[in-house]
């Protein structure tokens, strides 16, 4: 009467081994694990994320004015990538939450080895919306600060 839960957790379809996400999987729900993060550790991802994009942008302002570019050139370039990059991660945000599940249903139909997941990919939009807002952010206080300098 071995049923394989006496041996050890059962493997869903990803490998994971989590048996509480094998029921989930055919209501069309979508999936939440335990390992899910906590909301203080995603504020410390994004918080995290948006001092990358503010750091790196800030170091492009002074690379391109250093280079010998103006300072609005470089203000108006770098403010321009990070809203690129925020706008980016929004549509991929709105298109994994309009799409998401219908793609985790596909995946499950056709058998695929991808751990690609809704809620995945939402939290890395959202990351990446915090590097283009930390960039937009890092560009203008670089900017001011610049100006006032010189």
């Amino acid at each position: 009467m071995s049923s394989g839960d006496a041996d050890g957790p059962p493997r869903d379809s990803t490998g994971r081994g989590d048996p509480s996400n094998r029921g989930s999987h055919d209501g069309g729900a979508s999936s939440v694990s335990d390992d899910a993060p906590t909301p203080r550790e995603r504020v410390r991802r994004l918080g995290r994320a948006a001092l990358l994009g503010a750091v790196l942008a800030g170091l492009a302002v002074l690379a391109l004015v250093l280079s010998g570019e103006s300072v609005q050139f470089a203000s108006e370039n770098v403010f321009a990538l990070g809203a690129l990059v925020f706008g980016f991660s929004m549509l991929g945000w709105s298109g994994s939450v309009f799409v998401g599940d219908g793609i985790e249903n596909v995946q499950r139909h056709l058998g695929g080895n991808s751990n690609w997941t809704e809620t995945g990919s939402r939290q890395a939009m959202a990351v990446l919306g915090s590097v283009g807002l930390g960039g937009m952010v890092g560009a203008s206080v670089v900017t001011v600060v610049l100006a006032s300098v010189t």
